[in-house]
């Protein structure tokens, strides 16, 4: 598959051409990567007007896909996630959300001036994950006080768990709702055999975050519109213009179009092989008496409060032999794995885990609220509203401003507008907040 990105850029970088032109650093080596880092020169193509080379990528990403149009983003999936509201947004908007969003969604609804009415699991466990199944979202309907404009939901979550997409967007398709999701972690889910992409399971959009899963630059992402929602692809470069900085990377770019060329070079066999490397790391993992978490294909989640430990301590044994962890918190370890990951990582993991003990299971705290929060006033009321930063334990029955939440995982505990419980208040210290942002 042609590179026309990429090959533009090298071309140009092999000329001679004296830069007076923007960036600063007129490719002189600071970092390494400066030769390779352009703006919109001629020939170079405008991200959001694309004609040119741009153009020509995404249409290669859009066959490898598999969408009506996959868009690139320099600017990570929550500038996908901005664009994706907006495109569903009507007279006062209603977002029928999964509670487990990223704090980039609530920002969304901000400056959107969107509403939002939440789908709780019913056997919440943990801020990251919400279980819901097509009949909770269809009960969640029901129950609305009125049409949504769009369902919202994450899938993979940060530990892994994917939720039943093509059921529940069944749901949405019958009662004529569009259905979104964050697909941030699961890029190459497009490319499993079958296809567990949101997109092939029959969401109107989503969004990809390249660079978690695929060999993308930081800040590279899809997002892709279905071929049954082509009216979406119409507007959507306008929206993404809306959000999006006029100044796109060149280095990302140049990354995004290379992998397709990774992409459709046998990347599905050697995903598989991948994932075949998982399983077997996660079975001598389980022979060590270690319980792993049913997930999604490329992550490890393991269960560390079952084998007697907490998921942050294992974290640092894994350090002591040079691997770094994803996310660890007093329950879970999640590793990310993909076909980049050599044989010598998954040795290191082997000996890593063949130095601890199994100790008695411990009892994990909850690690996720019992009773929904109850709603003062709006997201964007509360986000723009005059607030003051106060120690957790001093936030009791006060509004929440900007939602204060570590990154990863970036869920908030109470959303925007919401008023801080007593639970509240535990669940932010469990993850280490010690200050929150409340309206004055």
């Amino acid at each position: 598959m042609k590179t026309p990105i990429y090959d533009f850029v090298k071309k140009y970088t092999e000329s001679d051409f004296s830069r007076f032109h923007m960036p600063g650093h007129k490719g002189q080596s600071f970092l390494g990567c400066e030769k390779s880092d352009i703006t919109e020169i001629s020939g170079a193509d405008v991200l959001y007007s694309a004609e040119g080379i741009i153009a020509q990528s995404e249409n290669n990403a859009t066959s490898l896909f598999g969408t009506c149009h996959t868009f690139y983003s320099t600017e990570g999936s929550t500038l996908a996630i901005k664009a994706m509201l907006a495109l569903v947004g009507g007279e006062k908007p209603l977002i029928l959300a999964a509670r487990n969003v990223h704090k980039a969604f609530v920002y969304a609804c901000a400056l959107l001036d969107y509403d939002v009415e939440w789908i709780y699991s019913e056997n919440a466990s943990h801020l990251c994950s919400c279980d819901i199944t097509p009949e909770t979202v269809q009960k969640s309907l029901r129950a609305c006080g009125r049409k949504p404009s769009a369902v919202y939901i994450t899938s993979p979550d940060y530990l892994g768990r994917i939720a039943d997409v093509r059921g529940i967007s069944e749901v949405c398709r019958a009662e004529g709702i569009p259905l979104l999701v964050d697909n941030a972690h699961g890029a190459y889910l497009a490319f499993t055999e079958p296809s567990l992409h949101p997109i092939a399971l029959g969401a109107a959009m989503c969004c990809d975050s390249a660079h978690k899963t695929l060999p993308v630059l930081t800040g590279g992402a899809y997002l892709h519109i279905s071929k049954d929602y082509p009216r979406f692809a119409e507007s959507a470069v306008d929206k993404l213009s809306l959000f999006a900085s006029t100044s796109p990377s060149y280095l990302i770019l140049q990354s995004l179009d290379l992998c397709n060329g990774y992409l459709a070079d046998a990347y599905a066999s050697r995903l598989n092989k991948c994932i075949e490397s998982v399983e077997q790391i996660k079975a001598f993992i389980g022979n060590k008496g270690f319980y792993c978490e049913a997930c999604e294909p490329l992550k490890i989640v393991i269960n560390a409060s079952k084998s007697g430990y907490s998921g942050c301590e294992l974290a640092d044994v894994l350090r002591r032999y040079n691997i770094e962890a994803e996310y660890s918190d007093g329950e879970f370890l999640v590793l990310m794995v993909t076909p980049e990951n050599s044989q010598n990582d998954f040795e290191r993991l082997k000996k890593a885990f063949s130095s601890l003990e199994i100790r008695a299971s411990v009892c994990a705290e909850v690690s996720a609220l019992s009773a929904p929060l109850i709603s003062k006033m709006s997201i964007r009321k509360a986000v723009f509203a005059p607030h003051e930063r106060v120690e957790t334990r001093a936030a009791l029955d006060r509004v929440c401003a900007s939602p204060s939440v570590s990154c990863p995982p970036a869920v908030p505990i109470a959303v925007s507008g919401e008023v801080i419980t007593e639970e509240a208040i535990e669940l932010f210290l469990h993850y280490g907040i010690n200050e929150i942002d409340v309206v004055k």
